[in-house]
């Protein structure tokens, strides 16, 4: 009989509500940041005892609020404590999102021509087939559906719904929801005494969310690249303490690029965060609108958390990077480039692709308008050779093309060819073509050669 046994969950501590473990380690539990994408891109979810940085350089958008929200939205819908640090916390959680269906305001029937069309527009595309033997082919997907997912992990929340003021209410009587107001006096560490008393206060087994949705704000008062780093610092070292709490952030959008903390800044950031990543919006830069109009932004990957492993889970389950054989492919093939949009009802994390004809999802026979918008400076202009001297052409314009047409001959009944008067001024000035002289080649086939004339 052998003496080895396979570990069990019943000889385990029951999970913590709304949590899992993870695929990639049976000691490592997650929990959902309430976007189905954005998990898979973390190898499953956000493991507890770890923190999660969003920077979001973009200051006419707040994506990176928008990421807080959703991870507000998660704790409070599957039970978990939130703790929300912001100078008007109650204000942040009012404007959170919520399930479509579970507002009185909004009932599940009602619907508008929009969601109408959508269904109408799936149901088409269902039945559409084009050839019987790719229908067991699976369909092109960019991005993670949350049908794959368990419903409990992750909640379909929904962009145009608000948290009912009675689950807020409701939240923060049982003291699921715990607000911290901001003291710009104590520069960030009374923010830090807060997390930790209320961390050792944790005697159930319920997991703690702190959410800091715009660290670095003028609320914060004026601080520092080394005052930031020491708060980032302080609260990972609180999280691995305490490993039923779990922590995501996002940075003020000047504090989101190598500017404003010097040379590395962002480098630093991932480096004293287990999970760090950048979603840099289009709303700066027009340019890149028109080239990828389908999508809002790139994601860029900073750090991925990996507790009690050497590589992250990511690089083994996660089906938008591409690295391995979760992706579709055998082996695995590169990382994919990634991009989030936002949707009217949700904000999604997919691989970045061009659509068709170059960028343009309609069918045209026009050139497109980001290659016209490319091409518009480089206008190349056709100048005669005999009115431009050979020095101007060149500093003119990047290249020169000369025409030579043929003259046309007149043929007149007598079978005699008689040129156009006009010609014969111009004979001076283009120089006949010469006349190539024939080739002969020789092909030789049983010892006698043929020869061909070309």
């Amino acid at each position: 009989m052998s003496s080895f046994k396979r570990k069990t969950l019943s000889g385990r501590a029951t999970l913590p509500q709304g949590t899992r473990l993870s695929p990639f380690s049976t000691s490592t539990i997650i929990t959902s940041t309430g976007i189905p994408s954005l998990d898979d891109i973390l190898g499953g979810g956000l493991p507890l005892s770890c923190s999660l940085a969003v920077l979001a350089p973009d200051h006419h958008s707040a994506y990176g609020e928008l990421v807080q929200k959703y991870f507000v939205a998660q704790g409070l819908a599957s039970g978990q404590k939130v703790c929300i640090i912001h100078d008007e916390p109650l204000r942040f959680a009012r404007e959170g999102i919520w399930m479509a269906g579970s507002t009185p305001s909004m009932p599940a029937q009602a619907s508008t021509a929009e969601d109408v069309d959508d269904d109408k527009a799936s149901q088409h595309d269902d039945k559409i087939r084009i050839a019987w033997r790719y229908e067991q082919m699976k369909k092109f997907q960019t991005t993670v559906s949350s049908n794959s997912l368990n419903d409990d992990f992750c909640m379909p929340f929904d962009l145009t719904c608000r948290i009912p003021t009675a689950t807020l209410d409701a939240a923060q009587q049982s003291a699921q929801l715990i607000p911290i107001d901001v003291d710009i006096s104590k520069d960030g560490t009374g923010a830090i005494e807060q997390i930790e008393e209320l961390l050792s206060n944790n005697t159930n087994a319920h997991a703690v969310r702190i959410c800091i949705p715009a660290l670095g704000s003028p609320h914060w008062g004026d601080m520092q690249p080394p005052t930031v780093l020491t708060l980032l610092h302080s609260l990972r070292r609180l999280l691995h303490r305490y490993p039923n709490a779990c922590a995501s952030l996002s940075l003020a959008p000047h504090m989101c690029t190598d500017t404003w903390g010097g040379p590395g800044w962002v480098q630093k950031v991932g480096w004293l965060t287990d999970a760090a990543i950048s979603m840099s919006a289009f709303g700066a830069n027009p340019s890149l609108s028109s080239l990828f109009p389908s999508h809002h932004g790139i994601v860029q990957i900073l750090t991925l958390p990996a507790p009690h492993t050497i590589l992250p889970a990511s690089d083994k389950y996660s089906t938008l990077r591409g690295l391995s054989s979760a992706a579709g492919t055998t082996d695995g093939s590169g990382e994919n480039n990634l991009a989030f949009k936002c949707m009217r009802k949700r904000l999604i994390f997919e691989t970045l692709h061009l659509d068709l004809e170059g960028g343009v999802t309609e069918r045209r026979t026009t050139p497109a308008s980001n290659a016209m918008a490319l091409d518009a400076g480089m206008v190349h202009e056709t100048v005669p050779a005999a009115a431009v001297p050979a020095t101007e052409s060149r500093k003119g314009s990047l290249a020169t093309v000369e025409v030579e047409f043929e003259h046309l001959k007149d043929v007149g009944s007598d079978g005699r060819t008689r040129a156009v008067a006009d010609d014969t001024a111009d004979d001076s000035l283009v120089p006949a073509k010469p006349k190539k002289p024939k080739k002969k080649v020789a092909f030789r086939s049983d010892d006698r050669p043929d020869l061909y004339d070309f």
